[in-house]
C-alpha cells in the first residue's frame, strides 16, 4: 500500500457494558490494525484505559496526529462514562449512538475514509433513540444517502448480500423487484471487487422452494429474480441464477461463487452460520465510505473475563482499510 492511498479509519468501542472495548485495546494493543492505517480512536481517556484494563493490556495513544500513534478523538458526550456491565442500558445506548454519530461526522467531513466499529446493543440503541429499521438505513439516512444498501456479511471465502433485510417476513414478496435485484448484485460485485477479489463471481438465491418450480410454487423468479439477474448480466457482471435456496449454498462452500445475494434475512444468515460463525464481518454495504463491525455481538456474558477473541474485530478492520485504501488508489 502506497503512502498516497493510505487511508484513515475511525474505530469506536461500541457499547460500554459488553466486550467492544476489550477488542478495540487488544487489537490497538496488538498493533495489526496501525500496518493498515491511520486511526482515529473515537473515545474518552477514561473510556479507553477502562478497556485497556478490563483486556488486560497497553494501549499507546497520542491526543494529535504526527508521529503514526493512533489518535484519541473525544466525541464530547454529554454526561460520564457508564459503569454498568453485563446487560442492556439505555445509557450504553446513548454512549455508544453518540461516537456512532461523530464518527459519521467525521467521515462527512472527509477526516476518515471509513468506520471501523465494536459490537453494540441494538436493544439499547432503540432505547437510546435509533428507531431505523437496523443500523444500515440509521447510517443512510445520517449521510442522506439514497442509493442501494444491503447489509453484507463476510466470511473469509464466501460472502453475502441481501434484497431484503431487516423487515417482516410478511412483506418480503413485495420488495423483491427486478431493480432491486439488479442494484443490490451491482453494489455487491463493486464491494467485492473492492475488497480485492479481480473478477467476482456472484451467485443468486431464489425465493420459493424448488427455484419456484417453473411457476408452479411461485412467479417471482420468472417474473422478478431472473430478469433482475439478465440486467446485471448485461453490465457485465459476472452472476447467475436463481438457484434453489437449498443448494445454492453448497455451490458456495465448494467454491463456485465468491458472493451470494439472497432473497431475505435468514435464507443467508441461517446458512453463513452453519457455515463459520467464527471470524465473520458485516459490511453496511453501498454506502459512500466502508462501515465494517464484527459480525457477533456485545456477548455480555463474558464481559471483564479477558476471554474476548479478536478474530472477527481484526478481519473487520482489516477488510475496512483494504476497502478504503482500494477507494482511494482508484480515485
Amino acid at each position: 500500500m502506497s503512502e498516497a492511498h493510505r487511508p484513515t479509519l475511525a474505530l469506536t468501542l461500541g457499547d460500554p457494558s459488553g466486550i467492544g472495548g476489550e477488542l478495540a485495546a487488544k487489537l490497538l494493543a496488538s498493533g495489526e490494525p496501525q500496518r493498515l492505517a491511520d486511526i482515529l480512536v473515537v473515545a474518552t481517556r477514561e473510556e479507553l484505559d477502562r478497556a485497556a484494563a478490563q483486556a488486560g493490556v497497553e494501549v499507546d495513544v497520542a491526543d494529535a496526529p504526527g508521529d503514526g500513534r493512533p489518535v484519541l478523538r473525544d466525541p464530547g458526550r454529554p454526561g460520564p462514562l457508564p459503569t454498568v456491565t453485563g446487560r442492556v442500558d439505555r445509557e450504553c445506548g446513548v454512549w455508544t449512538k453518540a461516537a456512532l454519530e461523530y464518527a459519521v461526522g467525521l467521515a462527512q467531513a472527509g477526516e476518515v475514509d471509513g468506520i471501523c466499529f465494536m459490537p453494540l446493543n441494538k436493544a439499547a440503541l432503540h432505547e437510546a433513540g435509533m428507531h431505523a429499521e437496523d443500523e444500515l438505513r440509521w447510517f443512510a439516512d445520517l449521510m442522506a444517502y439514497t442509493g442501494p444498501t444491503s447489509e453484507i456479511n463476510v466470511l473469509p471465502k464466501l460472502w453475502t448480500a441481501r434484497i431484503t433485510s431487516h423487515i417482516p417476513m410478511a412483506e418480503v414478496a413485495d420488495r423483491i423487484t427486478a431493480d432491486r435485484v439488479t442494484e443490490i448484485v451491482a453494489m455487491f460485485e463493486e464491494m467485492l471487487r473492492d475488497s480485492g477479489i479481480e473478477a467476482p463471481r456472484v451467485g443468486v438465491a431464489a425465493l420459493n422452494p424448488h427455484n419456484g418450480e417453473n411457476g408452479i410454487f411461485g412467479r417471482h423468479e420468472i417474473d422478478e429474480i431472473a430478469p433482475g439477474v439478465a440486467a446485471a448480466r448485461a453490465e457485465g457482471i459476472d452472476v447467475q441464477g436463481p438457484f434453489s435456496a437449498d443448494t445454492i449454498f453448497l455451490k458456495g462452500r465448494d467454491g463456485h461463487f465468491d458472493g451470494i445475494v439472497t432473497m431475505y434475512h435468514d435464507q443467508g444468515q441461517i446458512a453463513m452460520k452453519l457455515l463459520g460463525f467464527d471470524g465473520g464481518v458485516t459490511i453496511q454495504g453501498g454506502l459512500p465510505v466502508p462501515i465494517t463491525t464484527p459480525a457477533h455481538g456485545t456477548a455480555f456474558e463474558i464481559v471483564g473475563k479477558g476471554v474476548a477473541d479478536t478474530n472477527s474485530a481484526q478481519n473487520a478492520f482489516r477488510i475496512g482499510a483494504t476497502i478504503a485504501a482500494r477507494r482511494l488508489a482508484r480515485a
